[in-house]
């Protein structure tokens, strides 16, 4: 379907395609120097002193926690509202998510009471995730976790550039993780990055994503001795130097771009501040936010299913961030894992529309698309369901 409206598009141009097209006639594709240069100014771009680039956000996650040590018996806590690839990563460690609930129904980030709550003998670390780009409120969070002695890993995916008091998201806490998926603010289709200000942490994320080798294909060929040695187990989460290419021109937009969003969740709020049965989360967001999504709470009534399916009916594509990961059927029935009640999660999670952010949307679009919100909610207030 061609939407009048899409949900998100790709800010790609010509810059984009002669980076790749730079790399094919170099004829390196695997893991190599364009990578390496998309981790320098990755850093850079986040003050981090070092940054680690993996094959999807979800390996970043998954590295994260394995570097830190977590593994079977472990607990970590972690929020439900967010993409289960959040929690997913610590099941492959073979460690226990902990869901906690989120602060309010203004604030969607996860609780530092309810953090404090779920922490028992076993929990090992907590991962935290800056939801639609609004950062958690971190000083209450490191507060408890340096109480505990845990460790935080930050689910930066939707947050790159996200500021709070001069710090960037992802430096908080002892490794911050972010996503390239094609919808991200800074899109290579798949792709990954960790930062760290541990070189023991970043040493160790490095082996973990090439086979736990000491040398990497592209060193060999370029003259390193041919021989190297397997230290620990590890995967095959490496970027590819297209992507790496992808990264470094869409790094050089994501300024610009956060800006751009940033216009445009501001004019989503005046405009959805006149609406009855809808408002926008965050009112009093933390620090400088990247909006990587606009998420609407509907008011308690409201059949959201209708309003997706009349939206859509108008070319106006939505979506829902997100189901809470402990009502999937995986996580209701996965043996240990647990949570405790989490009220506001759930409603949250049974409310919750994604509508239309990106930087080439148009200040009409907005207007469009906050005007038939507002029209599609006018008519089921004067059709209620009985």
């Amino acid at each position: 379907m061609t939407w009048a409206v899409p949900l998100f598009d790709l800010d790609f141009g010509e810059a984009e395609s002669r980076a790749v097209l730079d790399v094919l006639e170099r004829k390196w594709l695997t893991m190599g120097p364009v990578t390496e240069q998309f981790e320098a100014a990755f850093a850079s771009a986040l003050d981090a002193p070092h940054a680690v680039a993996v094959s999807n956000g979800t390996a970043a996650l998954h590295v994260a926690c394995l570097a830190l040590g977590i593994g079977p018996g472990d607990e970590v806590i972690v929020p439900s509202l967010t993409f289960v690839a959040t929690a997913n990563a610590v099941v492959y460690c073979g460690a226990t998510p902990v869901f906690a609930d989120i602060v309010s129904e203004d604030d969607w980030t996860i609780s530092p009471a309810a953090i404090e709550e779920q922490i028992t003998s076993r929990t090992r670390a907590i991962i935290v995730m800056h939801y639609g780009g609004a950062l958690c409120d971190m000083a209450a969070i490191l507060e408890v976790t340096s109480r505990h002695g845990l460790a935080v890993i930050e689910d930066c995916a939707h947050a790159p550039l996200a500021q709070l008091e001069g710090r960037a998201a992802g430096t908080f806490g002892a490794i911050g993780c972010f996503s390239f998926y094609t919808n991200k603010n800074l899109s290579t289709g798949e792709g990954g990055m960790l930062v760290t200000g541990d070189g023991e942490l970043a040493r160790t994320a490095r082996l973990l994503r090439c086979h736990g080798m000491t040398s990497v294909c592209a060193e060999r060929h370029s003259g390193a001795p041919p021989l190297y040695d397997v230290t620990r187990l590890g995967y095959n989460y490496r970027l590819d130097e297209l992507r790496a290419a992808l990264g470094l021109v869409q790094l050089g937009k994501l300024a610009a771009n956060t800006r751009r969003r940033s216009e445009l969740m501001a004019r989503y709020r005046e405009q959805i501040m006149r609406i009855e049965g809808a408002r926008l989360p965050f009112a009093a967001a933390r620090g400088r936010a990247a909006w990587h999504i606009c998420p609407v709470l509907l008011d308690e009534g409201v059949d959201r299913q209708a309003c997706i399916d009349a939206l859509h009916e108008r070319g106006i594509q939505t979506s829902v961030h997100y189901t809470p990961v402990h009502q999937f059927s995986y996580y209701r029935e996965r043996s240990g894992a647990r949570s405790a009640t989490l009220p506001v999660t759930e409603a949250v999670g049974a409310r919750e529309l994604t509508l239309p952010l990106h930087p080439l949307l148009s200040e009409r679009d907005v207007d469009e698309v906050a005007g038939a919100l507002g029209e599609v909610l006018h008519v089921q207030r004067a059709s209620p369901v009985r």
